[in-house]
């Protein structure tokens, strides 16, 4: 069995850590704490000039919903096109109605400009109304995978539904469980699931390097702590899924 590891990375830095431990692919964001923001210009094109991996931005304006306005769709078009014209190997986006539905119709037009890139539809997916019929859909337009949880805030919460849309999806699409996998589960999500893609974004805080430390700002992590990825976890997430 052929097994792939995705990681979620937050800057530069927490990008080289996932690649020096063997990330397969990377979803380049800002912003994770909110779900994950698109990263700027510049930030794609230095992770794409400085790593040779499947490299693959999150393209969402903004945290909170996945309900956009014409505007914010504009946005996401700008970003998808730059992302293909900075050489990106795919994109990850997800949009739905108010109604919970997806929303077929911008997305089918962001799947076009992304072409010949790759798509993931990411956890927007957990919010949609009928994940069977969301699934059909998004075979429909183009997308070649899902990141998923089982519509539960963790991918070991939502396990069994995961598996019957694996199950459904048949190497149609893809189906990439994220949220909540770690080194000590990662095996047996891919065991319940039938999955060989995960997904996981390994977070963690390290100490700013910083020798001043305004004592007005001492106790503030926002200040004085920043993003990191431990290399040797990544690979040890991948040893724990492959087994080498």
């Amino acid at each position: 069995m052929s097994y792939l590891i995705e990681i979620a990375t937050s800057d530069f830095v927490t990008t080289r850590s996932a690649v020096q431990g063997g990330a397969d692919r990377i979803e380049l964001c800002a912003n994770l704490a909110e779900g994950g923001t698109t990263a700027s210009a510049g930030m794609i094109r230095q992770c794409r000039e400085s790593f040779d991996v499947l490299l693959y931005p999150i393209i969402r304006p903004r945290g909170g919903d996945f309900l956009y306005s014409e505007e914010e769709f504009q946005i996401m078009l700008h970003d998808v096109k730059l992302s293909r014209e900075l050489g990106c190997d795919g994109v990850v986006i997800g949009m739905l109605h108010a109604d919970g539905r997806i929303d077929l119709p911008r997305t089918a037009k962001l799947v076009e400009a992304a072409y010949p890139l790759g798509v993931t539809f990411h956890r927007a997916f957990d919010r949609c109304l009928d994940p069977f019929a969301a699934l059909e859909e998004l075979i429909e337009v183009g997308c070649e995978r899902i990141l998923t949880s089982g519509q539960k805030p963790a991918a070991p919460d939502g396990v069994e539904l995961i598996a019957q849309l694996n199950k459904v999806a048949d190497h149609r699409i893809t189906i990439m469980p994220g949220s909540g996998v770690r080194v000590d589960n990662v095996r047996q999500l891919a065991d319940q699931t039938g999955c060989t893609e995960l997904h996981s974004s390994l977070r963690r805080k390290t100490k700013s390097q910083m020798d001043f430390i305004h004592p007005g700002f001492a106790s503030s992590e926002e200040s004085y702590m920043n993003n990191a990825i431990d290399a040797e976890e990544v690979a040890q997430l991948k040893k724990a899924l492959t087994g080498q």
